[in-house]
């Protein structure tokens, strides 16, 4: 069996392609996702972080995956013991309300606006029902219970953010407008034909009727699908710029010695809300370029200066070795070594809300 074909069928390479890429280099002589002209983070054929670390690559995915040290989680929680939560129909005006779903799904809701993150209610984050890291836990909101939702943001391609099956659910239901980095709407709309997408690179500013604009802003991370398009898609993080105050959301990334938390503040000022990952970061040699640890999350926090921080992509899915009560228990750690109180920053759980206060309030 070579090599492509024992990444496909053997379970942690279902694993891989669910965090994205197979470990694979590029394969195309060309980019399938997005043409267009040479930047500071663009090659011409594929995407990257700029004075950043690359992926690692097949040789490090077998030390990894051969090595141990991934802790068992537990059985999948039953819907029946898990927290679910009906959110309201809309939250006017400067209020904000975010309910987390599970993993990297959150609703956030302000200024009239039903706004959701990389929605995934699929049993599996991977390219196949029958394999790849599977729900712990149900998504802490129903499909049927969610609002009418507005806008749709989608982070970067990885199997755990950019689900086809849940795409499909909200543009037939809802018809939302979907905001998505360069090269993504090309993925999505291969199987989603009636998609409405605004596509956007770093730097892009995006008007959302009167009172809300959308900037796209860097992190460091990576994309894939499968087997020879790794990078080919690009990745970005979002604010949200609404009349109660700026949103921040990242859906992954690694910490990078905390360039783009202080580009964030010196560009963008105050933020009321930061959301970010803080799971899917064990092992460290492996992982520390892809996905910050609590700690590291607990400092760009304090490095945008933002009033109020939620953690997110922990907990749902296992993709690497941490147990799943590590990131909260690290999380409180961090915090306290901060001195950041748990009003200010919260690791939510599926079905979990927190209403967001004004700053200085």
């Amino acid at each position: 069996m070579n090599r492509r074909s024992f990444l496909k069928w053997s379970g942690f390479g279902v694993v891989a392609a669910a965090i994205g890429g197979l470990g694979m280099r590029e394969a195309q002589a060309g980019n399938r996702y997005y043409s267009g002209p040479i930047s500071d983070h663009f090659d011409g054929k594929v995407f990257f972080n700029p004075g950043g670390e690359e992926p690692r690559g097949f040789t490090d995915l077998l030390r990894w995956q051969l090595g141990g040290g991934k802790i068992d989680w537990p059985k999948a929680v039953a819907a029946a013991d898990f927290v679910t939560t009906r959110p309201e129909p809309r939250v006017e005006g400067s209020r904000l309300v975010v309910t987390m779903v599970g993993h990297a799904t959150l609703l956030i809701q302000t200024a009239g606006l039903n706004i959701l993150t990389d929605p995934v209610w699929s049993e599996r984050a991977s390219p196949v029902s029958f394999a790849g890291p599977k729900r712990n836990n149900p998504p802490g909101v129903a499909f049927d219970d969610l609002p009418k939702i507005d806008i749709v943001i989608v982070t970067h391609s990885h199997y755990d953010h950019l689900d086809i099956a849940t795409l499909k659910r909200l543009i037939e239901r809802d018809s939302p407008r979907l905001v998505t980095p360069l090269g993504n709407d090309t993925i999505i709309r291969s199987d989603v034909p009636r998609l409405k997408a605004d596509v956007m690179d770093w730097g892009d500013r995006l008007k959302i009727g009167n009172d809300v604009i959308i900037h796209c802003e860097p992190c460091h991370h990576w994309s894939a699908r499968g087997m020879g398009d790794r990078r080919m898609a690009l990745w970005a993080a979002f604010v949200l710029e609404t009349p109660g105050g700026k949103i921040y959301h990242i859906g992954d990334t690694g910490y990078a010695e905390g360039k783009h938390y202080r580009e964030l503040k010196a560009k963008h000022g105050d933020i009321r809300l930061a959301i970010m990952p803080i799971g899917a970061y064990e092992p460290r040699w492996f992982m520390k370029a892809q996905h910050q640890n609590p700690e590291e999350a607990i400092e760009g926090f304090r490095l945008s200066g933002a009033s109020f921080g939620i953690g997110h992509h922990f907990g749902t899915f296992q993709l690497t070795n941490e147990g799943i009560d590590d990131p909260p228990k690290a999380l409180v750690t961090a915090m306290s070594a901060a001195g950041i109180g748990n009003d200010r920053f919260k690791g939510l759980r599926p079905g979990q809300q927190f209403e967001v206060p004004r700053a200085g309030a």
